[in-house]
């Protein structure tokens, strides 16, 4: 057994050391982002389980929203491509959790326009796997959820969020939470499909109940279409 902390397995997986754990997650893609000349970001939120391949399962209802993805995610890497007047840093990039799904079909968008995109993966027992179109370069792999949401909103300009299941309603609740007490700056927050988003959630039955402040319901915006979503993000997104 190794005399060198950093050298010795055991205690670096231990309890004593999650404190490393933690800032090497933290570090490790923040160094990675200065390597690779990263600025901001547009985050894609949405569900792994929307593939085109599921067609004998339930969310193949929802397929539209991948093919919407791919759309609006090669919209957002082309204006991010305009943007980027040199190589001095890239602007706006599409950032997605890199899996399977929705995920995927934001990842494949920023190829089919040229672009670079960042993958936030993180091991999971299941559905989890690295999608073929995330950037090898862009692709990281987190311990710590917490790290891995940290990431997602400190470099976004704004955030889409498609229909999904508990990871995403997670992902989308911190983000408004964070918005709303000023933990972090407000950014344009995208709900695509306003079907499902209103089927699903209540939002003004918190207004009703005093839960919320009525302005609290600015925080987002509904869009239905790659176009009217896109252009939301143009008119409200800091360039």
């Amino acid at each position: 057994m190794s005399t060198e902390a950093f050298r010795n397995l055991e205690y670096m997986f231990s309890e004593s050391a999650r404190h490393l754990r933690i800032l090497a997650d933290y570090g490790y893609a923040e160094d990675v982002f200065y390597r690779e000349k990263v600025k901001d970001t547009i985050v894609i939120f949405g569900s792994a389980r929307i593939i085109p391949e599921n067609k004998d399962k339930p969310s193949y209802k929802l397929i539209k929203y991948y093919h919407d993805t791919v759309e609006l995610s090669r919209m957002i890497t082309e204006w991010g491509k305009s943007l980027s007047h040199s190589k001095q840093q890239d602007r706006l990039l599409v950032c997605t959790g890199g899996g399977p799904g929705i995920m995927e079909a934001g990842n494949r968008g920023a190829k089919l326009a040229g672009g670079r995109s960042i993958s936030l993966n993180i091991y999971l027992p299941f559905e989890q796997v690295p999608n073929p179109y995330s950037d090898p370069k862009l692709t990281l792999h987190f311990h710590y959820f917490f790290i891995r949401k940290l990431w997602f909103v400190h470099l976004a300009e704004g955030v889409v969020v498609m229909p999904g299941g508990f990871g995403t309603a997670d992902e989308l609740f911190e983000t408004l939470t964070l918005i709303q007490t000023r933990r972090t700056r407000k950014i344009p927050v995208v709900l695509y499909g306003s079907e499902f988003w209103k089927k699903l959630i209540n939002f003004p039955i918190f207004v009703e109940y005093g839960l919320i402040d009525e302005k609290d319901l600015e925080i987002f915006h509904y869009a239905d279409s790659p176009q009217e979503a896109f252009e939301y993000l143009k008119k409200n997104v800091r360039v």
